[in-house]
């Protein structure tokens, strides 16, 4: 770890960020928390993000304040997380972020039996036999919370007491840099958590920064180890990498540094010294951070189609040349597609449905005039199979003729939305009332 050192301090005037630019519901959750005696930072990637003049998409506190004190101040308080402790304030219009200070560990760590929870078993900081921590349960300072983080422009932290920039490391310098430079030895910080590669990666792709070379090396021999990451906790990061307007710098830094064969070895295989296939990807997902830029980003569903789709669009005409139907055959390698990439990340098999209905969708939208096009329009993957016919139109000059049937289709019936039930089939049967009947009642004799 890095050594111990006096913190940089920049006061208010040197820095430019201001109150004004940080969520009310964070502001009003720091003056609290400061109220009651406890010490509280803005820190993490809104720190950074602030400082580099870009918005930030959420806001993270860090305190000395514990779990259960954080709970009885805040009413609208849930704790989460096993490995470590944090807590979410709900507000109307968004979540904060606030956890405990926390530092570094060994497993034989005695240190970490301070802090005891339920049935007073001892919090520690366990690794498996790989390196990779398990668990990481240590509450510290501010400052050993800052060196505990994985990258030096992310251990930045923003005091609203006196509205000063606290920087434990080389954070400002790095920043200044555009360099990502971890904290610690690369090897350590990598091994004890490869999810810091993915995210050296999306922070060097969004931000256009520069991953230090000798972390570089090190993220590259290492890249087979994000097999070891739990694949729930690989499919919340591929979204973080792929959905969020910079997959293909993303998609460049991936196949560079050998984490894309780690990730997804069969695509990794499908274009490996084929630059027709990998110019298509490349073009695929620029699409798709175009989407982003304007506003619209696409679903899971569709950015699995963007990248797998080609592939498997490909094996289903194989196996159809070889005598299967074409339906069933891209049924069959939609299959055995969605059973390998659950070895590496967990996609929901409501996504996977998506995903084959987007492509089977396609023989539909080729044919012009189509049968019930309003029934077409109806169903659920209408949406996503359109834009992946747009795809192709718009970046590879294919289909041109189909889109522009639909687009005309669309624009003379704009009150046609997918929500809406098909308007070429019947309306609903009217259920008949049942007659009430009388019960008889017996005269009694006088």
């Amino acid at each position: 770890m890095v050594n111990s050192m006096e913190p940089r301090i920049i006061p208010r005037k040197e820095h430019c960020i201001s109150r004004k630019q940080v969520s009310p519901n964070a502001v009003r959750t720091l003056y609290r928390l400061h109220r009651k005696g406890f010490i509280a930072y803005l820190v993490g990637g809104c720190v950074r993000d602030l400082l580099l003049e870009r918005t930030p998409k959420d806001f993270d506190i860090a305190t000395n304040a514990r779990p259960g004190q954080i709970k009885r101040l805040f009413r609208n308080c849930r704790l989460i997380g096993r490995r470590f402790r944090l807590a979410h304030l709900h507000f109307q219009d968004e979540i904060i972020e606030v956890s405990t200070f926390r530092r570094a560990g060994v497993p034989s760590d005695s240190a970490g039996a301070e802090e005891t929870g339920r049935n007073n078993r001892p919090s520690r900081h366990v690794k498996d036999e790989d390196g990779m921590v398990l668990r990481d349960n240590i509450f510290g300072t501010p400052e050993e919370d800052a060196l505990c983080r994985d990258f030096t422009i992310n251990a930045l932290a923003y005091n609203m007491a006196d509205f000063s920039v606290v920087d434990y490391s080389t954070g400002l310098s790095d920043l200044q840099q555009r360099l990502i430079r971890p904290i610690g030895d690369p090897y350590v910080r990598f091994t004890e958590d490869p999810v810091r590669m993915l995210r050296a990666v999306r922070f060097s792709a969004s931000h256009n920064l520069v991953i230090e070379p000798a972390a570089w090396e090190i993220l590259c021999d290492l890249s087979s180890a994000i097999s070891r990451v739990p694949p729930a906790r690989l499919y919340e990061e591929i979204q973080k990498l792929f959905l969020l307007g910079y997959a293909r710098p993303v998609f460049s830094l991936l196949e560079k540094s050998g984490l894309l064969a780690a990730l997804f070895p069969g695509l990794s295989q499908w274009n490996y010294g084929n630059s027709h296939r990998l110019t298509l990807l490349h073009t695929n997902l620029e699409w798709l951070d175009q989407l982003c830029r304007s506003g619209t980003p696409p679903s899971l569903a569709l950015f699995l189609a963007a990248l797998f789709g080609p592939s498997l669009e490909e094996a289903a005409l194989a196996s159809h040349r070889g005598g299967i139907p074409h339906k069933q055959a891209l049924e069959a390698a939609c299959a055995i597609f969605m059973k390998e990439i659950c070895k590496t990340a967990s996609i929901p098999k409501r996504v996977g449905i998506l995903l084959h209905g987007i492509l089977a969708f396609q023989h539909s939208l080729h044919r012009t005039p189509p049968q019930h096009p309003s029934s077409l329009v109806s169903r659920p993957e209408f949406a996503d199979a359109i834009a992946y016919l747009r795809l192709g139109a718009e970046t590879r000059r294919e289909n041109r003729t189909p889109l522009e049937w639909w687009d005309a289709f669309l624009l003379e019936a704009p009150s046609i939305t997918c929500s809406e039930p098909p308007t070429d089939e019947a309306p609903p049967k009217r259920r008949r009332k049942r007659r009430r009947r009388h019960r008889h009642v017996a005269k009694t004799p006088v």
